[in-house]
């Protein structure tokens, strides 16, 4: 049985994520404590009992300790059954984040499976549906993973109400290399308001245009359809011949548009002004991946606490090495393999 501290490195629900992930398709018991002990609600929240009920699901497996402020769970792993799966979080927790302890099971299991999973797509301190789908999947899809996503609904904080499609195919992840990201080839920067006032994500695009050398035909204003409640995020989406990167500001009580704008235009600025091919997410979320296909390589730009977690937490599970190496400044080169 492996035994992990939930409390060590970044010390998130991401340690927890990647465990049941790694326990699924590896087929290894883990017992996680001290679930997100330093955070100011320590222990699972909704959408943590969820990902941890859905691992439960597809993959026949026995949990104890599984209930909202828990902060130690053991999961015994089954069979991963590929089929048919509808998860509902009940609140505004993240969807994504609950797709990404199942994406790859479900992709390397031997039959066809399709995810429908309800909550928020558009949160604070989660990848939003956008960078998954036009980010993240677009390389697992280079790498060999049969994957496409659909967003049938935005949800939000704290309404909820979002809902995702996810179809899924047999599938062998390939080692792949990514060094360079290539010529720009197009930005956008969309602000997305759902039952709020179009001033606020003019206010956010104004504060972006400030920073960004982007044309003005590149900013515009988005309102989603069947809005379930108010919401707002700015996407700064930045797409090269190899690579895409999205930069979300989420709108919040206390913090005015133009922060939101300014913050994330500077974040967006820093990837530009790099060499690197991986965002600081995107890194993150490459690892398990690559880690699973054996081996493979990407820069990326200064590593984040919860890069370096993820691959701690990767190298208790499998036999591989994961290596960062300071090429400049801005730029590093992770290496995963053996």
């Amino acid at each position: 049985m492996i035994v992990i501290d939930g409390s060590e490195g970044e010390g998130g629900g991401q340690i927890l994520r990647n465990a049941l992930a790694l326990s699924l398709v590896t087929g290894q018991t883990v017992r996680i404590d001290n679930i997100r002990a330093n955070r100011s609600k320590p222990g699972l929240m909704r959408q943590h009992v969820t990902a941890i009920e859905a691992a439960c699901t597809i993959g026949s497996a026995l949990c104890e300790g599984v209930a909202v402020g828990a902060q130690s769970v053991l999961f015994k792993p089954g069979r991963v059954v590929p089929g048919d799966y509808r998860f509902a979080i009940g609140t505004a927790g993240s969807t994504n984040l609950v797709l990404q302890t199942l994406l790859l099971p479900l992709l390397l299991a031997d039959r066809p499976s399709r995810l429908t999973i309800e909550g928020g797509t558009h949160n604070l301190h989660a990848p939003p549906f956008d960078f998954i789908d036009r980010t993240f999947l677009p390389l697992v899809q280079q790498m060999g993973g049969h994957v496409t996503a659909r967003l049938l609904r935005h949800g939000f904080y704290p309404a909820g109400g979002g809902r995702v499609d996810i179809a899924l195919e047999p599938s062998t992840l390939a080692p792949t290399e990514w060094i360079e990201r290539g010529p720009l080839v197009g930005v956008s920067a969309t602000a997305v308001m759902s039952m709020l006032d179009d001033n606020i994500g003019t206010r956010e695009l104004a504060s972006a245009q400030a920073i960004l050398d982007w044309p003005e035909q590149a900013f515009r204003l988005e309102r989603p359809p069947r809005p379930v409640g108010p919401g707002n995020v700015l996407l700064l989406e930045a797409a090269f011949e190899h690579v895409t990167e999205i930069v979300t500001g989420f709108g919040r009580l206390g913090v005015s548009a133009q922060s939101i704008g300014k913050q994330a235009a500077t974040r967006m600025m820093g990837y530009l002004t790099s060499s690197a091919f991986a965002g600081p997410f995107l890194a993150d979320q490459l690892l398990l991946p690559m880690a699973l296909a054996g081996s493979g390589r990407f820069t990326t730009v200064t590593p984040t606490k919860h890069t370096k977690t993820s691959a701690n937490i990767i190298r208790r599970f499998l036999d591989v090495d994961i290596r960062f190496e300071r090429l400049s400044n801005e730029a590093f080169l992770v290496t995963v393999g053996r």
